[in-house]
């Protein structure tokens, strides 16, 4: 059983596109993805700024469901690095397995927003 990092990243201004996922409500872009720790570079994971967007603090509610319909609460926990915000918190798969993870995001001043997003994990 592989210990997997889930990412989210909030900013409030469009960004340029990278290899994350992103889904736009109004004004405010998210940005997410799901990957093991192994795929993450350790200079990658020291130095994961996107783009120059200005962030903006969240409240976050993930949840993540397998295919046998197993669901399990992903604990989030803020990070500040300079200026940028990432959230991150910490799940169980046991490749190969595909997630469904479905994410509430609270700003403070907008409406609360919910998305979904499938992720394969393969051994």
């Amino acid at each position: 059983m592989k210990r997997l990092l889930a990412a989210l990243l909030l900013s409030s201004v469009a960004a340029v596109a990278h290899a994350e996922i992103s889904q736009k409500f109004g004004n405010l872009e998210i940005h997410y993805n799901a990957l093991t720790t192994d795929e993450l570079l350790p200079e990658v994971a020291k130095k994961n700024k996107v783009g120059a967007p200005t962030p903006v603090p969240a409240k976050l509610t993930i949840y993540a469901t397998n295919l046998t319909q197993q669901l399990s609460n992903v604990s989030m926990r803020e990070i500040k690095e300079g200026t940028a915000i990432y959230y991150l918190g910490e799940f169980r798969v046991t490749p190969p397995d595909t997630l469904k993870f479905t994410a509430t995001v609270e700003v403070a001043g907008e409406p609360k927003y919910e998305m979904t997003f499938d992720q394969k994990f393969f051994k």
